[in-house]
């Protein structure tokens, strides 16, 4: 009798942990809102989604593929990144921290024995915290002595060209004293996907696929110009309103600063990824953690004293997140995307297009601003939040420098 009672439990038991979760809404389609803003800004596509906690509640694509062509942008369609890749970078690093592979206080001249002897002495104290910080002394301007032409026609493979790309910046004295001066550079975070891959021993792009992107159940993400030369599969880059550019070596930055500004993916897979860090921001009243320890997000999302830019996020403060919010935009000047995220609220906004330029800076800040509101007031209609951001109210401020 006892075990027969023993199995009716464990029916029971099955019988709840098969049985099927609640489904959630499906999200509102954002497409009529988003084509206004297109015709307005002039631009020739766009995707956007907002994030509530680890779930999408509005997404939406409008506009074309490519300036002068039927294809329809589409929410599964893939978008460059630009400079949003940069705090994926800070992200596998901090992974290879928590692996004891590598230290926040690790020098590049400790990552990379080889090439000390030739660096400049200042570089020597440059660390990897200062690097994905933008306070290591790297410059923006790679132009000396034609490191940015001989990056652009290196045919090495990536990992290779990042040493190309370390030996022309520390053979010279960094631009400040490490740790001292906030200076935006894309080469400091190629420096530091270079630490990472010598850490692990294994190339960045694979090394972030399998570390990052995998476990978050990203499946789309890749590197440079999304699609096929010659075929209208995917998005194109436009630098102007009516002339996509090709999927080409010239459509894009050279590949050796892959960890500072080279990802795509669809809106979807990079809501993932913004939800991820959204859920684990400590001000995030319903906090959840994944991957990474909840002091890892902590460095990952303080910036350094007196500065407001931590690893890959600026860190600023609106009304409409109640405080503090965490904000990214990026660009290789063919595409543009911009992300804002209100960790005490537990939403973000995400938008990306396919022109750069003024065009995609005003079209996506327009949309982020315009989704933000329409967030706030469907809360306030719920009556789980207060009321929309008032008219007259600022909208939120582009982030600063792009990919290139």
């Amino acid at each position: 009798m006892a075990r027969c009672r023993d199995r009716g439990w464990l029916f029971v038991v099955f019988a709840v942990l098969m049985a099927p979760s609640p489904a959630l809404a499906q999200p509102r389609d954002i497409a009529p809102l988003l084509t206004p803003i297109l015709e307005a800004h002039k631009v020739p596509g766009m995707a956007a989604a907002v994030v509530e906690g680890d779930h999408v509640v509005m997404i939406g694509a409008a506009g074309v593929r490519a300036a002068g062509k039927p294809e329809a942008a589409t929410i599964d369609d893939l978008w460059h990144l630009g400079s949003c890749t940069k705090s994926m970078t800070a992200s596998l690093c901090a992974m290879l921290v928590e692996d004891g592979r590598l230290r926040w206080d690790q020098t590049i001249a400790e990552s990379f024995p080889d090439l000390a002897d030739e660096m400049d002495p200042g570089w020597k104290k440059a660390t990897l915290r200062q690097l994905v910080t933008n306070r290591a002394g790297v410059p923006a301007d790679l132009s000396m002595e034609d490191l940015w032409g001989r990056l652009w026609r290196s045919n090495e493979p990536p990992a290779r060209a990042r040493l190309l790309l370390i030996e022309g910046v520390t053979q010279r004295p960094p631009l400040h004293e490490p740790g001292t001066t906030y200076l935006y550079s894309n080469a400091g975070f190629a420096i530091a996907g270079a630490m990472a891959e010598r850490a692990a021993g294994e190339p960045y792009e694979s090394l972030i696929q399998r570390r990052l992107f995998g476990p978050l159940g990203i499946t789309t993400a890749g590197f440079g110009p999304p699609g096929l030369p010659g075929l209208n599969i995917q998005p194109k880059g436009h630098r102007n309103p009516t002339t996509p550019l090709g999927v080409n070596h010239d459509a894009d930055n050279p590949f050796a600063i892959a960890p500072a500004g080279l990802v795509h993916m669809s809106i979807g897979d990079w809501a993932k990824y913004v939800s991820w860090h959204l859920r684990a921001d400590a001000e995030n009243p319903r906090r959840g953690l994944g991957l990474l320890k909840a002091e890892t997000f902590d460095t990952l999302h303080t910036p350094p004293e007196g500065g407001d830019y931590a690893a890959g996020w600026m860190v600023t403060s609106r009304p409409w997140g109640d405080g503090r919010v965490l904000t990214h935009s990026g660009s290789n000047t063919a595409w543009y995307c911009v992300t804002w995220a209100a960790p005490k609220r537990d939403f973000a906004v995400l938008v990306c297009c396919n022109i750069g330029q003024e065009s995609g800076a005003k079209g996506t800040d327009a949309a982020a601003w315009a989704l933000i509101q329409e967030f706030q007031k469907s809360k306030a209609q719920q009556g789980r939040e207060a009321p929309a951001t008032t008219p007259g109210e600022s909208a939120p401020v582009r982030s600063g420098p792009g990919g290139r």
